[in-house]
């Protein structure tokens, strides 16, 4: 190999021998049998540089990827041996392989198995396994192909042909048929025998298990021994979030719901005796997040159980699974409410779901209407902005909230579907307390207050924007609450968020002018002075001025009142 180009290859080297060395790639990439020298010198460990050793790995994945088919059987075999070789040298190394090294080691392995397994490699994994057996460097290899595998499987990322989804297939379904229960049993090995000493392997076995559990005999993981055995992580600190994980692909796989009914209950049975309900002793965010994600995954697979068995006409069952989700909206509250807006954000979606069965059912229970309530109390409060929020230099954090935002008012709308007349009494409660005292109350709750209002536009649709017109409960609730918006003063509030929201709902329901339209004047002295147009942030300004051309379009010649009014200089 040219030594001058290879030392290109090093991150620290300059442009000229960068360069150098990426002509060479390109070079021993056209090459017909450049690829051996790399092949032997992985097998025959000739070098030790780490960057080295990932380039010759490279010229075998090209090799593989893009060449295989040219090459002669012999060829072929020499691959083959070069990896088990290199796999082999891996058990005796003093020290593990960088884990790039290693990654890109089991991409090989995996391009070749795709390639190799249907025809010339059937006993692929009982290769691998005979070579690693349980020595910790090679299961961690082990299970790094087997991710690398199930990527290139069933990867919904990687776009595949026609003729590749169509192998696809026939691989998964011949692994069904020849490996899968052998594979099934060494990751019970493995978790059996490094979960109290090996962390890391345990929590790489354990994604594996989360990985094809999706599409291999679900039986062959829940079972007695296995689910026991993911419980019992659930326990070990280092362990707990990845079992989590795991235990969350299990409940989500497709099965028949009166078994999926008996598996998830049998789980929150476990879980609810652990202790594992009682969130607020729980100070790891991190793991609840995780947590919380899989009680989403147990509750909406009820749901859908739910769902099946109505449509099946399966009521006694069907009632069970009701009964089921019911006994879990009391932890969904309190993951909803949960000050860690990752943990409230993960059981979003079981909340929705939910209330998407209430909005079905002809009548509420008392227990159901103050589940309602509760839900909708939780958003409103999620709702508010925290005191770190950046309003001047908006981040990555200050964007999650903004999506997470987007969540709440997808509940908000689906709570105005179950229960319109509460979510009105509700948001009119919480706005009229809260503008009366708007002076001294906290800028985030005098938002909120107002942004709830704003939201009620499109949580409680009309044609054309007729709010105040139709449905006299409705049209007088929402016109109290702008005559009180119009009328208290708090455009004045000094915080940007506030100012904004006030000018953006004024917009939102400008035909409440048409019914009351001797609020204009103050509106558009609000526009135009300090409160807007010249309001100190360029940010402010800038909204301002689209609110404002919007509002004025839509007013027409009741702007003639303009003439009369009079700004400071």
């Amino acid at each position: 190999m040219d030594e001058q180009a290879l030392l290109g290859l090093n991150p620290n080297a300059d442009s000229d021998f960068r360069q150098r060395a990426l002509a060479y790639f390109e070079q021993l990439k056209i090459s017909p049998d450049a690829w051996q020298v790399c092949a032997e010198a992985l097998a025959q460990r000739t070098y030790s540089d780490d960057h080295v050793k990932f380039f010759c790995f490279q010229v075998l994945e090209h090799q593989v990827k893009y060449k295989y088919s040219e090459l002669t059987t012999v060829q072929q075999q020499l691959i083959r041996e070069t990896l088990i070789s290199w796999l082999q040298a891996q058990m005796l190394n003093p020290q593990p392989e960088k884990t790039f090294i290693r990654n890109k080691a089991a991409q090989v392995f995996a391009l070749l198995f795709v390639t190799e397994y249907l025809t010339k490699w059937p006993k692929f994994f009982f290769d691998i396994l005979s070579v690693v057996d349980l020595n910790p460097r090679g299961v961690d290899l082990y299970l790094r192909i087997l991710m690398a595998i199930d990527s290139e499987l069933v990867d919904r990322d990687v776009v595949h042909t026609s003729e590749e989804a169509r192998r696809n297939t026939l691989i998964k379904d011949t692994m069904r048929e020849q490996c899968i229960p052998n594979l099934v049993e060494s990751w019970y090995q493995i978790l059996q025998n490094y979960q109290y000493t090996n962390s890391e392997v345990t929590c790489q076995c354990l994604e594996v298990v989360g990985a094809y559990v999706s599409w291999i005999d679900l039986s062959l993981i829940a079972n007695d021994r296995f689910i026991n055995m993911l419980l019992g992580h659930m326990s070990i600190e280092v362990l707990r979030e990845e079992a989590c994980d795991c235990l969350f692909e299990v409940v989500n796989k497709g099965m028949d719901p009166v078994d999926k009914m008996k598996l998830v209950e049998s789980l929150c049975q476990v879980l609810q005796s652990a202790g594992f309900f009682s969130i607020d002793q729980e100070e790891d965010v991190d793991f609840l997040a995780r947590f919380s994600k899989l009680v989403n995954g147990m509750g909406q697979s009820l749901i859908v159980s739910w769902s099946k068995l109505i449509k099946n006409g399966d009521i006694k069952n069907a009632q069970e699974a009701l009964q089921a989700i019911e006994t879990k909206v009391a932890l969904m509250l309190q993951l909803l409410i949960h000050e860690d807006d990752d943990i409230s954000s993960n059981i979003i979606g079981f909340c929705y779901d939910y209330l998407h069965i209430l909005k079905q059912l002809t009548v509420l229970s008392d227990q159901q209407k103050a589940n309602v309530e509760a839900i909708m109390l939780a958003v409103m409060k999620k709702l508010t902005y925290d005191e770190e929020y950046n309003f001047e230099n908006e981040g990555e954090d200050e964007a999650m909230f903004v999506e997470y935002r987007k969540q709440l008012k997808l509940l908000l709308d689906r709570l105005a579907q179950v229960s319109p007349e509460l979510l009105l009494a509700s948001v009119r409660r919480v706005f009229s307390s809260t503008l009366q005292n708007w002076q001294t109350t906290r800028f985030m709750e005098v938002e909120v207050a107002i942004r709830l209002l704003y939201m009620l536009a499109e949580a409680l649709p009309v044609s054309h924007g007729a709010h105040f017109s139709g449905d006299v409960s409705k049209a007088s609730a929402l016109q109290d609450m702008m005559r009180t918006l119009v009328t208290s003063g708090v455009s004045s509030y000094q915080h940007t968020s506030v100012t904004l929201e006030f000018f953006e709902t004024i917009v939102r329901y400008e035909k409440f002018f048409t019914v009351e339209p001797q609020h204009i004047p103050c509106v558009l002295m609000a526009f135009l002075d300090h409160r807007g147009l010249r309001h100190s942030s360029a940010k402010v300004r800038s909204r301002t001025a689209y609110l404002f051309s919007r509002f004025i379009f839509t007013k027409g010649n009741k702007l003639e009142i303009l003439s009369g009014l009079e700004l400071e200089p």
